[in-house]
């Protein structure tokens, strides 16, 4: 019998204090000044996605667009 690997895996788990000094950091330092408005908007504040568009004057996709670079920047950083 051999041993089986187990796919959920996911390394190891940070501690709480831990991932939001990481997400504090890549927020403050990796992400541009639009991503950061954008997420905040989006995630803090709750606001829809057209909504942010209509505040910033640009198309929905610009918003879209930024909200993914940034949560996939956040990803890459707390994947480690």
């Amino acid at each position: 019998m051999g041993n089986t690997r187990y796919e959920g895996y996911l390394g190891h788990r940070m501690t709480k204090e831990e991932a939001k000094k990481r997400i504090s950091r890549v927020v403050a330092e990796e992400f541009s000044p639009v991503e950061r408005e954008v997420m905040i908007a989006y995630y803090l504040q709750e606001k829809k996605i057209t909504d942010i568009a209509l505040e910033r004057g640009v198309h929905k996709s610009s918003v879209c667009r930024a909200l993914h670079r940034a949560e996939q920047k956040l990803k890459r950083f707390l994947k480690y």
